[in-house]
């Protein structure tokens, strides 16, 4: 399933996430995953999302693409085991098709989905505009930010092989700068590789980018860091519009509306390069801060 593709400075290949990416079947609406050998401590959430689109996708005919995921985060993901992805058929109707996907480890519930796919058919057309944001190619990348600032790139950002291209601040220069505050967080992105044409891989690696920096939105807002923070994904929710390529520059232009308590929410809408609005994202994460302090 594509071409090896090595991630700068380590880390796994594209090839490497879209094995993982290919489910196995165990029966018909049963589906056993792995994770990544290299990774973070727990389950990356967009990979678990990711993976169960991909088990209710082939139940699904091919005529019906996902327009709509729903999904909660319940328990963090062991990634030494397989999870187990058990797939409901909810209903087939004349244009719409539903499933809900339960992934299990260790004999529980650890994520949830429900997905709705629909056959294509003419109606209404508009949509918001893309903002006016620098192109990709005049853009330094996460990586690349990182190195300069730490003379090394944190695992946790250099095992993926999605390359991220942020217009604005990272969190760490929020941090140290209070006037690089802000609630909004335009980042171009793409898979660093070339993807098989079906629109489900597409869609699925859009569900397993779009978990990686919309809480980041949050900390911006608040002139913090990772550091001092605890963060987990608790729902996550997209609306596919238009079809996609995930291995061309998409915009994810995000925004954190609200924080409270231990609880932030961030929003995003994704773009082509041409200005078509392809996706919407809408996630509530746990922030808690654990110390008072962050990098300084």
């Amino acid at each position: 399933m594509g071409e090896r593709v090595e991630v700068e400075g380590g880390g796994q290949s594209l090839s490497d996430l879209l094995e993982v990416l290919d489910l196995e079947r165990i029966e018909d609406d049963i589906f056993r995953g792995n994770s990544p050998e290299e990774g973070p401590q727990r389950v990356f959430g967009g990979l678990v999302a990711g993976q169960a689109l991909v088990a209710a996708g082939r139940t699904v005919p091919s005529d019906r693409h996902v327009h709509s995921l729903h999904a909660y985060f319940i328990r963090p993901g062991d990634p030494r085991v397989p999870i187990v992805y058990e797939v409901d058929r909810v209903r087939d109707g004349r244009s719409f098709t539903t499933r809900r996907v339960v992934a299990v480890q260790h004999g529980k519930a650890i994520f949830t989905l429900s997905a709705s796919f629909h056959k294509e058919e003419p109606g209404l057309d508009h949509q918001i505009p893309m903002p006016d944001v620098p192109p990709p190619e005049d853009l330094p990348s996460t990586r690349e930010r990182l190195q300069e600032a730490f003379g090394k790139v944190p695992g946790f950002v250099r095992w993926h092989p999605i390359e991220l291209r942020p217009v604005g601040p990272l969190s760490f220069e929020a941090e140290r700068n209070p006037q690089l505050r802000t609630a909004s967080n335009p980042v171009w992105l793409k898979v660093d590789g070339k993807l098989p044409d079906d629109r489900l891989t597409q869609v699925c690696l859009m569900t397993y980018a779009s978990d990686m920096t919309l809480l980041d939105t949050v900390l911006l807002r608040h002139g913090r860091s990772f550091a001092g923070i605890s963060m987990a994904s608790l729902d996550h929710a997209m609306w596919f519009h238009r079809p996609f390529r995930a291995d061309e520059w998409l915009l994810y232009a995000q925004e954190a509306p609200s924080a409270q308590g231990a609880r932030g929410l961030a929003r995003g809408l994704v773009y082509t390069r041409d200005g078509q609005l392809v996706c919407s994202v809408v996630q509530e994460g746990l922030i808690r801060v654990v110390d008072a302090e962050g990098w300084g």
